[in-house]
């Protein structure tokens, strides 16, 4: 399917029109959700949110405008994940800039932001640590909801922490929020004691990531993703300097892979002077986040 008209067809194509075909092609290159997928591209060439996209449906789509939904459309099609042809992800509620340097926020990883909050009462002025922050999501998410909490960020990446930067700045967090580079705890020693300390590691396998979609081999940040032979490389990395940072009581909150996250609990345990530990299930019912209570 061609989003480009035969030579003697003049008439302008409403939005609609080209919405449906946009999703034809989309669904012709194996794309999921491609009618989705197809107004959240028209809308970002647009400058449109999506119900205002509804209410023009009706409306003759130019020329110049087909011309600049067509190369997006293209990428997609190629593989190219949405988040990065759009450079946004919605995570949370909020709106975060994404880009090839960070891991495109999951729905999964808003457990790990939910039980934060929990961990956080409104009012309580708690001290919070995100490390391996990608985009930021995570800490940014909790400091919007906790006004009172402070937050400092931690990527390994450097630009990933330019990433987090400006979404700090998106969101206007720039006092509450701070963001570091370094590896895990490191940058942080000596700025405790935490109240909380939260992180979603990499713990892809290697035989796995050999496995993943080519499109997120090509498009996400390897960093990111794999934990070494096992998957647990950066989590016996980790949870040690988890020690380093939290005060007494503190907690630990980590996203796991579902598979593996019992050797992660062993990790703790081992590692940390642990008092109780608790595994929270994400919404498709799958062991998610392991808690971890200390002192």
């Amino acid at each position: 399917m061609s989003l480009d008209p035969p030579p003697s067809r003049t008439r302008s194509r409403s939005l609609l029109e080209i919405a449906r075909q946009s999703a034809t092609y989309l669904d012709g290159h194996g794309i999921p959700n491609p009618r989705l997928e197809a107004e959240l591209i028209i809308s970002h060439c647009l400058n449109l949110s999506r119900l205002q996209l509804y209410l023009q449906f009706e409306s003759p789509l130019q020329e110049d405008e087909l011309g600049a939904i067509r190369p997006l459309l293209r990428r997609r099609a190629q593989g190219e994940p949405l988040a990065h042809i759009t450079g946004r992800r919605e995570f949370f509620g909020l709106d975060f800039e994404v880009g090839p340097a960070v891991l495109i926020p999951r729905p999964e990883t808003e457990l790990l932001v939910e039980l934060a909050l929990v961990a956080a009462p409104p009012g309580t002025p708690a001290r919070i640590a995100d490390l391996g922050c990608g985009s930021g999501c995570i800490g940014i998410s909790v400091a919007h909801r906790r006004r009172s909490a402070q937050v400092d960020m931690v990527d390994l990446s450097e630009d990933a922490v330019a990433i987090a930067k400006r979404n700090v700045i998106r969101h206007d967090l720039q006092g509450p929020v701070e963001v570091l580079g370094g590896r895990w705890a490191e940058p942080l020693v000596g700025r405790g004691p935490y109240d909380l300390v939260v992180s979603n590691p990499p713990y892809v396998t290697e035989s796995e990531w050999a496995d993943l979609d080519p499109g997120v081999r090509r498009h996400e940040p390897r960093l990111a993703l794999v934990g070494g032979e096992d998957g647990l490389l950066c989590y016996r990395e980790l949870i040690p300097q988890a020690e380093l940072l939290l005060g007494t009581p503190g907690l630990l909150l980590l996203e796991c892979d579902p598979r593996r996250i019992s050797a992660v609990e062993a990790i703790a345990r081992e590692s940390l002077p642990v008092t109780s530990t608790e595994i929270h299930r994400d919404l498709s019912g799958r062991d998610r986040v392991l808690a971890v209570r200390l002192g």
